[in-house]
Parts: structure tokens; sequence; C-alpha cells
């Protein structure tokens, strides 16, 4: 059994079972356990995997040597690095950046409109579709949109008489 399906299999069986491992990453000396819960994940829920997955990685000892363990949330903008994260940002805005093997514009952006095992398809600003292979993709994720910030102090009260105030004034 490699490496990182042992680290995945002793993590996984840590974890409660409400909780989903949305990903797993190992590279230079940081394992990087990313988790999430319908509906998002607080810090106390962090807290607790974070001690619950440490426990069962010292019985296991999967990983030679020294490592650091972080343990998070996807985030508003998620990482997208397998089928299954692509499939869950479904009609979401994401950004791409192919490898550089790739010909043509290596940026992107849009939204996913569609998902097969091999790759994605993208609907960009001008409304063209572009498929992107997984195995092009160099670095993919969510993107939040922001709203409209509010303005201070909330909307303004005009002091002059509004326009029909005006002509129902000039009728009477």
């Amino acid at each position: 059994m490699a490496l990182s399906e042992r680290v995945r299999d002793v993590v996984t069986d840590a974890l409660d079972a409400d909780l989903i491992l949305y990903d797993l990453d190992f590279q230079g000396g940081v394992l990087r356990v990313t988790l999430d819960l319908p509906g998002g994940i607080d810090v106390d829920r962090l807290a607790e995997a974070n001690r619950a997955i440490s426990r069962a990685l010292d019985v296991a000892d999967p990983i030679p040597g020294r490592f650091t363990l972080e343990v998070t949330s996807p985030g508003l903008e998620r990482t997208l690095r397998t089928a299954e994260h692509w499939r869950g940002a479904l009609d979401e805005r994401v950004r791409v950046k192919l490898n550089a093997t790739t010909e043509g514009d290596r940026r992107l952006e849009g939204v996913v409109a569609s998902v097969d095992d091999d790759s994605a398809t993208l609907v960009t600003a001008d409304g063209t579709e572009q498929r992107v292979a997984f195995d092009e993709v160099e670095r993919a994720r969510t993107v939040f949109e922001w709203g409209p910030a509010p303005k201070p102090g909330g909307p303004k009260r005009s002091t002059t008489p509004s326009a029909a105030s005006r002509t129902k004034e000039a009728e009477t």
C-alpha cells in the first residue's frame, strides 16, 4: 500500500462520521488535511479533528521522519484537484492556470458547466465553452464573488423635496 493510501486510511478512520475529507496533501514535510461539513465547518470542529488525527498518526506512524500536521477547511475559494472537487463546483466561477506545455491561453476563468472523469467544461464571460482536461491543469480554484460594500452611515436622506411632492404642491 502506498504512503498516501496508508495516510488517507489513518486520517479517514480518525474522523467523525459526519466530517468529509475534502483533500489530503503531503509536500515539504507538511501534511495538510482539508475537512468540510455540509453547511461549513467551524474552528472548534477543526480543533477536535486535529487532535484525533494527530493521535491516530502517532499510533499508526505511517509517515517516516518528522512532519507538520495542518488541519484546515477548504475556505471560500476552494482548490480543485480531483474530478469530485470539480463536480462540487458545478455552476460556480473558477480560475484555472494550465500547464506550461499547453498551447494558447494558459489562464482561464469561467463557470463550470459540466464535468466528466477527465475534464470540465467552462463557460467564459464571452459565452464560449472551453474544455479543460484535468491532466493539463496546473492550478484551479473557485472564485468567491464579493458583493458591493455598503456605504458607511447608510443611505442619505435628501433635504430637497422629491419631484412627486413638488408636483403635488404645484397642483394645490
